[in-house]
């Protein structure tokens, strides 16, 4: 249980291995929305052809955001989800071709990358924006120059994420493999978010210097103990 701070609302739990990437961001539900839907598409453009396939997918994405909101999830998150599926399911039809149903992935990866770069040039690491906005931080993770420079290289990791579906995906649209882009489409959704998740907590943990209190608790450059800014010297190897 937690304890209440003294102004009544919860006190914050300690930094530390039980609180991941995993638990901040959320990666299981995303997985099942980005895997079932086109897993469904590939069945019914089997059985049925392209209508076959469009009419599995959006009523699984449908039976997906019913139960995602009988579950509490918000509603914005999925309705969004849902949405997705619908324009992938338009885009396909009016093409007439059924690989054109994962195109809204492929715009969505390249931007997604985009982002993901252009937020590490500008040095608002789009890593730092997710778990800062999930711990209620705002902008002060931006004040602790350990947490940006460890938020930097964690995102690094994620961009590599987007632009390695790229290489795959791009090369079978351009071929029309509806099997082979829902195969892959499964292997670089939840594993490869799995392996992103673990990889960049690592990276951050291994970035902080050592003594740094963690996540939750951004120490401004003006009130840094020595070396507590020094996460790119040896002794950030030190850290957890």
């Amino acid at each position: 249980m937690r304890g209440a701070a003294p102004d009544g609302r919860p006190a914050p739990t300690e930094p530390g291995p039980p609180e991941s990437l995993a638990d901040l961001l959320g990666g299981r539900r995303g997985a099942a929305d980005a895997t079932l839907p086109p897993v469904a598409f590939a069945v019914g453009w089997l059985a049925a052809g392209l209508w076959g396939g469009v009419t599995a997918a959006v009523l699984t994405a449908g039976g997906l955001a019913g139960w995602r909101l009988r579950r509490g999830d918000r509603p914005r998150a999925v309705l969004i989800g849902l949405l997705a599926v619908c324009v992938a399911a338009l885009i396909a039809l009016r093409t007439g071709r059924a690989s054109d149903f994962f195109l809204i992935q492929l715009v969505s990866n390249a931007a997604s990358a985009l982002a993901w770069l252009v937020s590490i040039a500008l040095r608002w690491p789009l890593l730092g924006v997710v778990v800062g906005a999930a711990l209620g931080q705002r902008g002060r993770w931006r004040r602790d120059p350990a947490l940006l420079r460890a938020y930097a290289r964690g995102s690094w990791i994620w961009a590599a994420t987007y632009l390695l579906r790229l290489a795959v995906f791009v090369p079978l649209w351009l071929a029309g493999q509806v099997l082979g882009l829902v195969v892959v489409r499964v292997a670089l959704t939840w594993p490869l978010v799995a392996a992103a998740l673990g990889v960049s907590w690592w990276v951050i943990r291994r970035s902080l210097p050592a003594g740094h209190p963690g996540l939750r608790h951004p120490v401004p450059a003006a009130t840094a103990g020595p070396g507590a800014g020094e996460a790119a010297g040896p002794s950030s190897r030190d850290g957890e």
